[in-house]
């Protein structure tokens, strides 16, 4: 049995442009846009609803270890972006036992 594959922008504009009519130009112009938006509003938090919700986090320093000679090293302190997935979104996926 063939392991599928993670769907491409490519297909997911043409699924959209397919399902509402549109041009994939147009539907490309729209997702790029979505994607500039999401990038100016992490910093506040920026969420699509159903499916998640981006967020900057400030990461402490700490000790980690080199894999290759299993010495200590200092991770600096950072910002980093985060996804986290929506409850809905999670629940479509794995569905919740019980």
């Amino acid at each position: 049995m063939a392991e599928k594959k993670a769907m491409t922008k490519a297909q997911l504009v043409t699924r959209l442009a397919e399902k509402y009519g549109l041009t994939k130009a147009v539907v490309k112009d729209l997702l790029d846009e979505l994607a500039l938006i999401a990038y100016k509003e992490a910093k506040v938090g920026f969420t699509i609803p159903g499916i998640g919700k981006l967020v900057v986090v400030k990461r402490k320093a700490r000790m980690g270890r080199n894999p290759s000679t299993n010495q200590p090293i200092k991770i600096p302190a950072k910002t980093v972006v985060k996804f986290r997935v929506a409850k809905a979104c999670k629940d479509a996926i794995v569905p919740p036992k019980g």
